[in-house]
């Protein structure tokens, strides 16, 4: 590129040729809003208006006849690539985005451009027309917006590591919680077989001294009627005791094994349930005489279940005897009422409610946990609500409600599906801890 005076004279007497001094286009040319000019084949500006003057920061005075490596040094490589590449193919290129520095700043802007050829009256090209249009903000706030964007995956990414943080550390609680309620039934096992069991041995110790001691008397020839009387008597007592706290261990196991009810542990099959309701209300009226009960029961006819009427009936079973031992508590009389009905297609309701003292919210929140009862000095054992449950929720595959307030009565809730689960699973499942 040369920097010959008489050759940029030359060029800018060209310029004049190509854009003819009228002042309606020169008025046009000086205030578009982007950025225009017309550069010779080796990038000397021959003309330019006042917008490109402000994106390079010099007037047009000081751009005439000057190669653009004098006057933007920074965008010099990118515009001589381009002009190169028109003259040689003699195609446009639009829409290229130039990067580079004003000659008195020194931060990066940005422009998109569109440079298309001029060419002669016989066809060859004698300079090229340049729009530009400054992009610098946009670029910045494109450039904020992807910081912006990295900053929130970032904060997702962290509150995504926080939210299984917090996932893990519960899942955590809730074994340790598992752990904890498998202690609390472990100590409460071991403390209610430990009474029948503890007088077994006491009982079966004595016996055997009294054995030995009847023994050597046999053997020694002392054995008097009185003696063989008092042996007897006491072999029928020790045999009365050992009987009673044995039944009442074998009762109590039978109780813990309900507590990891197994789906499996009754045949399912198809029954009525408003008339397997009926039967089993019928088992449980005699009793409620003594204590000045009343039982009604209500059923909505043809409920047909395909379900398990064992597990079914140790429900209400256990509801009624719950009742007739702490809403009754002191021999008071009372109803109790059974309601069935159809729950929508797929389901039925079983409404168990009394009439009795009700539940202080402490002991609502704790009434299906096992070994939970309020009544442990009178041989409640905290077990009857919470094979309810696990019965409920785990081999009749429904859901439970229950609701009690202080001298309101209790009533619980249970929706159970027409079909139950099915059996073949082999899982063993238990109830809340």
């Amino acid at each position: 590129m040369s920097n010959d005076p008489k050759r940029s004279a030359a060029a800018v007497k060209s310029s004049v040729v190509l854009f003819p001094q009228q002042p309606a286009l020169q008025l046009i040319y000086d205030t578009a809003p982007i950025g225009l000019a017309f550069l010779s084949p080796d990038c000397r500006y021959l003309q330019i208006n006042q917008r490109l003057t402000e994106i390079c920061g010099i007037s047009v005075e000081d751009h005439l006849g000057r190669s653009v490596r004098d006057c933007v040094p920074g965008l010099a490589d990118a515009v001589e690539d381009i002009v190169r590449s028109i003259m040689d193919t003699g195609e446009p290129v639009i829409g290229i985005e130039v990067a580079g520095q004003r000659a008195d700043q020194t931060d990066e802007r940005f422009w998109t451009t569109y440079w298309h050829p001029l060419r002669g009256p016989s066809g060859e090209i004698i300079g090229v027309n340049v729009a530009a249009e400054e992009v610098t903000e946009r670029k910045r706030a494109e450039a904020a917006l992807q910081a912006s964007e990295r900053e929130l995956r970032s904060a997702r990414d962290a509150a995504e590591a926080a939210l299984l943080d917090l996932q893990e550390t519960q899942n955590f609680l809730i074994e340790a919680e598992k752990h904890a309620a498998l202690g609390r039934l472990v100590a409460g096992v071991a403390h209610e077989i430990n009474n029948p069991v503890g007088t077994c041995l006491t009982v079966a110790s004595a016996l055997e001294r009294r054995t030995a001691a009847f023994a050597a008397d046999v053997a020694q020839g002392n054995l008097r009627r009185s003696r063989l009387n008092e042996f007897l008597e006491i072999n029928r007592e020790a045999s009365s005791q050992l009987v009673a706290n044995l039944n009442h261990a074998a009762e109590l196991i039978q109780s813990f094994k309900q507590v990891a009810t197994d789906r499996n542990y009754a045949n399912q099959r198809i029954f009525d349930l408003g008339d397997l309701t009926e039967q089993i209300a019928m088992s449980l009226r005699p009793g409620p005489g003594k204590q000045n009960l009343t039982l009604n029961v209500e059923c909505q006819r043809n409920l047909t279940m395909n379900s398990y009427p064992g597990p079914y009936g140790q429900v209400l079973t256990n509801l009624f005897l719950n009742s007739v031992a702490h809403a009754f508590p002191d021999g008071d009389g009372g109803i109790v009422d059974i309601r069935v009905r159809a729950s929508g297609k797929d389901n039925v309701e079983v409404v168990f409610s009394d009439d009795g003292c009700g539940m202080s919210l402490g002991v609502k929140r704790q009434a299906f946990d096992p070994f939970f009862t309020t009544r442990r000095d009178r041989g409640g054992k905290g077990l009857g609500l919470h094979i309810v449950y696990n019965i409920v929720t785990n081999c009749l595959g429904g859901r439970l409600e229950l609701d009690s307030e202080p001298g309101e009565g209790t009533k619980m809730t249970i929706v159970l599906p027409r079909m139950a689960p099915a059996a073949a699973t082999d899982q063993r499942r238990v109830g809340p801890t």
